[in-house]
């Protein structure tokens, strides 16, 4: 692979349907994303039907425990119930500390939180965070920056990722706030998955209204001269 291509499948012809596969194989398609969800919803129905918090966060690892092994029994990738796996146990530290029921959800608040800063900011510079995840995909970091319309979609998508964040911080940190635990939860729980689900069906509807042709792969593969970018973007405006 040389370093300046974005490989690309046969029968991706635009940039809509090469980020679609991209995100598919980053997200680990349905299943993953459910996988990463079930952990935080299975804490949040306990806690709000029993009212006890030791009991629901052994119950929520101990299902995530189960997924894990299912995927290793399954010979399939553990990659999205581990990642479930380290925020439970990270929830369940802040919460055994503190003996708090609503800390188990303040991590959660500060990753949003984060997570909303450093993608807008990524943006504002003109390196959307969605253009590295795609380039971590196909092993090459930068290379998605060469083609414009590649560019203007991985902005576009960057904010569909902000916007969930913001949301939630929104609401669920004056909850926290006022200790309010049932609503707290139940907050995480439609703002969980739920949001993150259509904000995957808002980033399926871009990519499947826009037709943004990928530049032919000559453009990709080879060096430009200096400036050759800018160039091009100029006289495409005209």
């Amino acid at each position: 692979m040389t370093g300046d291509a974005i490989p690309r499948p046969a029968s991706a012809a635009t940039v809509e349907q090469l980020v679609r596969q991209r995100l598919a194989e980053a997200f680990g398609g349905p299943r993953g994303v459910v996988e990463s969800a079930i952990p935080t919803i299975a804490f949040t129905v306990c806690f709000i039907v029993s009212d006890q918090l030791r009991l629901s966060l052994i119950v929520s690892v101990l299902l995530t425990v189960v997924l894990l092994v299912v995927r290793v029994a399954q010979r399939s990738n553990p990659q999205f119930v581990l990642n479930a796996l380290v925020g439970i146990g990270v929830a369940t530290i802040f919460a055994s500390r503190s003996g708090e029921a609503r800390d188990v959800f303040l991590p959660g608040i500060l990753y949003n939180a984060g997570y909303a800063i450093v993608f807008t900011v990524t943006i504002l510079i003109g390196w959307p965070a969605v253009g590295f995840l795609i380039g971590a995909v196909v092993g090459d970091l930068t290379a998605w920056r060469r083609d414009r319309g590649m560019r203007r979609l991985c902005s576009q998508m960057t904010w569909l990722f902000v916007l969930p964040c913001v949301l939630r911080v929104v609401v669920q940190y004056p909850l926290y706030v006022a200790d309010e635990v049932a609503l707290l939860g139940t907050a995480k729980v439609v703002m969980g998955w739920p949001l993150q689900v259509a904000s995957l069906l808002a980033m399926a509807w871009l990519l499947s209204r826009n037709r943004t042709p990928l530049e032919s792969p000559e453009h990709l593969l080879h060096d430009r001269p200096a400036g050759d970018d800018d160039r091009r973007d100029s006289r495409s405006c005209r």
